[in-house]
């Protein structure tokens, strides 16, 4: 016969699985480093560490970046995003600006006149060809350069450099994460994380959930 034992615990790991014999019946031992307070304290110390290291260098490519972003075309050199963070606590993202001014209401009349496109933008939340999109825009997203000023998120504690992207509060419903918000909202949201390593626009949104709870339980 098979016994298999499914956990309840929402947060529980995949991989942090440890077997013992205990005088001839076995036990199992499941670790989570979410509720282990060095491991996370040790995370913490390393984002600081890396942005500290690399603040010389990190400092003239955002100067050069945002020149180029004023020069491309006119607006602020950065948007803010109001994004889902631990505990789901609300916070202000931040990033190199990448889009047309108005581009809510240009994004709102091209889904109007172009519905085949609406059907995308509901599943994914973005589009692979976004008229809102500048020439300069275009090459920070292709690069993820417009990411770098989240280091100030990472900095104030709002963020992480791993773990999952910052979604916003449409995505907190059932057609997004759904059941799975509550395991989202356990860490810090990540500057990259492994839905951004494991192929990014070709991954699916519900893959990219998948990679996201996957990281979770198993960081």
């Amino acid at each position: 016969s098979r016994l298999i034992i499914v956990s309840m615990i929402e947060q529980n790991s995949n991989l942090w699985l440890q077997p013992y014999d205990l005088g001839g019946i076995i036990g199992l031992e499941i670790g989570q480093n979410l509720i282990s307070t060095w491991q996370q304290a040790l995370k913490r110390i390393i984002d600081l560490a890396l942005i500290i290291l690399f603040l010389p260098f990190i400092i003239p490519i955002m100067g050069v970046l945002a020149l180029l972003v004023a020069v491309d075309s006119r607006g602020p050199l950065f948007y803010g995003s109001q994004r889902i963070g631990k505990d789901g606590k609300l916070f202000q993202m931040w990033k190199f600006r990448t889009m047309i001014p108005g581009a809510d209401q240009v994004l709102e009349k091209y889904l109007r006149d172009n519905p085949d496109f609406l059907e995308e933008w509901k599943a994914n939340q973005k589009l692979k060809n976004d008229p809102r999109i500048t020439r300069m825009g275009s090459f920070l997203r292709k690069y993820s350069l417009d990411e770098l000023p989240q280091l100030w998120n990472v900095g104030t504690g709002q963020m992480s450099l791993v773990g999952p992207r910052p979604i916003v509060l449409a995505e907190k419903d059932d057609n997004h994460y759904g059941k799975c918000y509550n395991i989202y909202i356990q860490v810090h949201p990540g500057l990259t994380g492994l839905w951004q390593v494991s192929g990014r626009k070709d991954v699916t949104y519900g893959e990219r959930v998948r990679l996201d709870v996957y990281y979770v339980r198993n960081w």
